[in-house]
């Protein structure tokens, strides 16, 4: 079905009376998805429950973009049931295959539930618009297992109230219901706080409340003709805290959260170890809105029969949170918050076949949430001034943690790029900087191998001539800038520092989510683990023992330099146990100690 020009208000007055046609909802989606791409960043910059991971607007500009593309893939001459039954089963199906995350499978169940309503209508009048309000306000509630009012839930409830009461009362039309149900919207999103704590804590509404208001937004834009805001209507206390990007990472501010507590590290072995994958750990107790915070987001498509979905949902009560069962007719999206990624997985198998299973780790995007707001609030002046005289070869360098930032610039980077274990820039990111940066040729420094591939291809589409420095980790990058000579040419810099990167033997201090077996020992869930760029190297009961074991395997004769970079969980105490393990075992060796703040990893090691 193609896409129409949007209606104006005289074009709209006219049909107020006849009512919507399939047209104008397709009109409306395609507002609604602009709107969602329009304040994407915003909303995801409110987005604090249920887990404060940055990807709420995200999500449900996602999920309508899958709608938007259902509905432009339509033939209505060719539609069984008519133009509005077909544009409301590509709503329908659309959103429910395109679903993302907790907020974008509660988006789909409101638009399954207006969409249901319309799609027996040759045109859609006001009592049909306030009845479907009220079934996609309802859909949502049933499809969600704990609903928690101060959401989106809530922000749809009152919308639907709103409507229905212009119905009753007679006389309205069109416009006066999706006004009635816009305003509503909008006082009830202003209200979120009053309802959910976590929200008040951080100083924000909620993400997928604000989302939604925009789907009235399109309504009215389709009706009337009026602009899409380009603003959110948000208090002017939350519109002040967004528009200045937050001053603290508001993952911190949410109740217990995950900020500020220990973790560990995403790290995969190396291929000729059999030890095991460690993943990050958050908190044990992390709390968000009064409750355990599960680890894991799980969602799948699960094929099964209606009637065993009582049972399927029974076990995921039992599992996690933040649970959202939607769908119909042997097909159902399927969303949870757990510890438990098999038990998910296998409640689907007791009733029916699971597919297209997606698995996040919520501690790692709640990090990666809280890395990019490090990244943007990072103090410009510790980054070299314009004003200094461009050099040949400017050297870019991907990195977190303000130490380690610190540290990089120090040593002549001219532009970081914010990334790591598991926030994986994009080519076109760092593409863009190389393409900023002062210098007439570049060096990239990744400091991870997953993020090689993408910086050698960023220089193969560069304008610039540009190299890259195979380093796998922060202390290789150190190291190879210690040969950086910005008046050189990048290939000869990339030759020097690629040598000096080679003669650092590194390693990283992690902790063990699970336990399993290693060639270094017995791993106990909970236990420390040293990882060289070879394996598993040493494993303890203690921060200090891990790491003065992996400093054990990782010190030759003849090495004269040690670099203990401390990162988030690392204390004083910790590091002066360390420090003194060296001048005890190895008295000869020259020390240098830095703060690098990064996540996820107490201690960066390295050897020289």
């Amino acid at each position: 079905m193609p896409r129409s020009e949007p209606v104006t208000a005289h074009a709209a007055e006219a049909d107020l009376t006849a009512g919507l046609t399939p047209e104008h909802l397709v009109m409306v989606m395609h507002a609604f998805s602009e709107g969602l791409e329009l304040h994407r960043n915003v909303v995801n910059r409110l987005n604090v429950y249920p887990v404060p991971d940055g990807d709420t607007g995200t999500n449900m500009a996602l999920t309508v973009e899958s709608v938007v593309k259902a509905l432009d893939g339509l033939d209505p001459e060719t539609a069984d049931g008519g133009a509005m039954g077909a544009a409301c089963r590509a709503i329908a199906s659309g959103s429910l295959m395109g679903a993302r995350g907790n907020s974008g499978v509660i988006l789909c169940q409101i638009l399954r539930g207006i969409s249901g309503t319309f799609a027996p209508c040759q045109m859609v009048g006001a009592h049909e618009a306030a009845v479907a309000l009220a079934e996609g306000s309802a859909a949502a509630r049933a499809g969600v297992m704990r609903p928690v009012e101060g959401t989106m839930l809530t922000v749809a409830a009152d919308a639907a109230t709103a409507a229905r009461r212009v119905d009753e009362n007679g006389g309205g039309d069109l416009l006066e219901v999706f006004e009635a149900a816009r305003e509503a919207a909008v006082s009830s999103l202003w209200r979120t706080p009053d309802l959910l704590p976590v929200l008040a804590q951080a100083g924000v509404v909620d993400a997928g409340g604000a989302g939604l208001v925009l789907l009235y937004d399109a309504f009215l834009h389709v009706i009337d003709g009026r602009p899409i805001a380009d603003r959110l209507p948000l208090p002017p206390e939350v519109a002040d805290k967004v528009a200045g990007g937050f001053a603290g990472d508001h993952s911190s501010q949410s109740a217990g959260g995950f900020a500020g507590a220990s973790r560990v590290a995403t790290v995969q072995g190396s291929s000729n170890h059999d030890g095991p994958t460690v993943r990050t750990a958050g908190p044990a107790g992390g709390e968000a809105a009064g409750g355990a915070s599960p680890r894991y987001e799980v969602m799948y498509f699960l094929e099964a029969p209606d009637e065993t979905l009582g049972a399927f949902k029974s076990v995921w009560a039992g599992i996690g949170d933040s649970i959202v069962v939607v769908g119909g007719d042997g097909l159902w999206n399927c969303h949870i918050h757990t510890d438990d990624i098999g038990a998910a997985i296998e409640a689907a198998l007791d009733v029916g076949r699971p597919r297209d299973i997606r698995v996040t780790d919520l501690v790692d995007q709640v990090e990666e949430e809280s890395w990019v707001r490090r990244a943007v609030e990072f103090d410009a002046d510790a980054a070299p001034s314009a004003e200094e005289p461009a050099p040949v070869t400017s050297v870019v360098a991907v990195a977190t943690g303000d130490g380690i930032r610190r540290i990089f610039y120090s040593l002549g980077v001219h532009h970081i790029v914010a990334g790591g274990q598991s926030m994986n820039p994009s080519t076109a990111q760092i593409l863009e900087v190389v393409e900023s940066v002062p210098g007439a040729e570049v060096v990239i420094l990744p400091n991870n191998k997953n993020i090689v591939p993408v910086a050698e291809q960023a220089c193969e589409l560069s304008g610039k001539p540009a190299f890259v420095v195979n380093t796998p980790g922060i202390q290789e990058g150190f190291a190879a800038l210690l040969e950086y000579d910005p008046e050189a040419t990048a290939e000869v810099n990339a030759s020097v520092m690629r040598a000096a990167a080679g003669r650092v033997r590194a390693g990283e201090v992690t902790r063990a989510v699970r336990a399993s077996d290693s060639a270094a020992g017995r791993i106990a869930a909970g236990d420390w683990i040293g990882l060289s760029r070879s394996g598993i190297e040493s494993v303890a009961t203690t921060l200090p023992e891990a790491t003065c074991g992996l400093l054990a395997k990782l010190l030759g004769d003849g090495d004269e330099i040690v670099t203990l970079i401390e990162g988030a969980g690392a204390t004083a105490a910790d590091t002066r146990r360390v420090t003194e393990w060296l001048h005890e075992n190895r008295p000869g060796i020259s020390l240098e100690l830095h703060r690098g703040g990064q996540p996820l990893y107490p201690y960066f090691v390295s050897v020289e």
